[in-house]
């Protein structure tokens, strides 16, 4: 059914972009630098997309695809590069020198830093059309020539309609490009872990240099700096828990007993300023096109947390998407929009897969199964004993794989 409106003439632009993540704002900042129209929809504020905290690990051949881009300019003169993690378990502390293996290291930027270059180089830089706090968004005829996407104006309360070319569908894992997909046009494959993570973000500089893991029978603890003057820590909880049942003072004894190490100074307390309980799972949507709908970061696939991988994943799919985009818009042959959905799921399905390995070695211990511990227990130690595999898990900890 095609829409209707009050409107008195929809407006045309080639691509509608649909949610003002790295996914969108990536893809948006492609197609402007080639000199594409487009216009980017956000339900939520400017200041609010630039200041939601979020995830800051991003990958080496991320940031040299912004940096191609154009869009890397305050990352690579603000952001930390890290070169190991350290895992906690035993009471001991065995680090893993991924830098010195490798060659490759870590970008940690938080999410909302990034956002807001991303933001500031499409509409400031090259002048693209942005529109916040927008209601109500309809996606219709995905599977025509002429798509459209329609919204509520927040200044007006009106309707608008834009018709296009293409949609990119990049607002999330409740957004409603996601939503329109019935189980006739793309597969949904979801795992649950069965756990949650305490997520919090505490007034504190970071207690070490960097990332650490503690796989103890508590449960999984994890440290990752964010600033000079904020951590990000996980704890993990049962699905569902209650973030007020976890006090100041339960938080840091929980967090000071499954990161102790022997010679480790401890941790440097400090305000827990955000609570709150991620129940971990992922899902992966098969094939990531329906008709014009392209889909792109979490609209597409989550990955929980576990590996850190999220944000890169939405990268990857924007890089793809946007030179595909513009090759398409350009006169060419729409290859790479037709091979898109297939190029983005095969690194996904990796992450996934690490995702759940990595999984199993964060909370083996605490599943109170004296099997898995053991087994947990033995991939620990054949990680720092074997080069074999601290060269593969460096491979999959940093996303370097040839080929995917």
């Amino acid at each position: 059914m095609r829409v209707t409106t009050n409107s008195p003439s929809p407006h045309h632009t080639p691509v509608v972009v649909v949610g003002a993540g790295p996914a969108g704002l990536t893809v948006g900042n492609i197609l402007r630098a080639a000199s594409v129209d487009c216009v980017v929809l956000e339900t939520e504020s400017r200041e609010f997309i630039e200041r939601r905290p979020r995830a800051g690990v991003i990958e080496e051949w991320a940031v040299h695809g912004l940096r191609q881009r154009g869009l890397a300019q305050n990352l690579l003169a603000r952001a930390e590069q890290h070169s190991a993690c350290e895992f906690r378990f035993g009471g001991e502390r065995y680090r893993f020198s991924y830098t010195e293996l490798t060659g490759r290291h870590h970008w940690v930027y938080p999410q909302p830093l990034l956002v807001t270059d991303l933001v500031h180089a499409y509409v400031d830089v090259r002048g693209g059309d942005a529109r916040f706090s927008v209601r109500d968004v309809e996606l219709h005829d995905l599977d025509t020539a002429c798509p459209s996407v329609s919204y509520t104006c927040p200044d007006t309360a009106e309707r608008q309609v834009l018709t296009c070319d293409f949609v990119v569908g990049a607002d999330g894992a409740r957004g409603v490009s996601r939503a329109v997909l019935v189980p006739e046009q793309a597969r949904i494959a979801r795992h649950d872990y069965g756990i949650g993570w305490l997520a919090l973000l505490a007034e504190a500089p970071p207690s070490s240099d960097c990332v650490l893991f503690g796989v103890h029978p508590n449960g999984f603890a994890g440290h990752m700096a964010r600033s000079p003057e904020v951590t990000r820590y996980y704890l993990q909880c049962p699905p569902g828990d209650d973030p007020e049942n976890w006090s100041h003072d339960r938080v840091w004894s929980e967090l000071h007993q499954r990161l102790e190490g022997a010679g480790a100074p401890p941790l440097t307390e400090g305000r827990l300023i955000e609570k709150r309980v991620l129940d971990m799972h992922d899902y992966v949507v098969e094939p990531m096109t329906y008709g014009r709908l392209f889909l792109a970061g979490d609209s597409a696939h989550l990955v929980a947390p576990i590996a850190a991988k999220g944000m890169n994943l939405a990268l990857h799919d924007a890089f793809l998407l946007g030179d595909a985009l513009v090759a398409y818009l350009d006169g060419g042959d729409g290859d790479g929009l037709d091979e898109y959905s297939q190029a983005c799921l095969r690194r996904v399905w990796d992450y996934q897969e690490f995702s759940q390995w990595l999984s199993e070695v964060y909370h083996g211990t605490a599943a109170g199964d004296p099997f898995r511990a053991g087994t947990t227990f033995a991939r620990l130690r054949r990680l720092f004993t074997s080069p074999a595999a601290a060269a593969a898990f460096a491979e999959q900890y940093l996303g370097t794989a040839e080929h995917y």
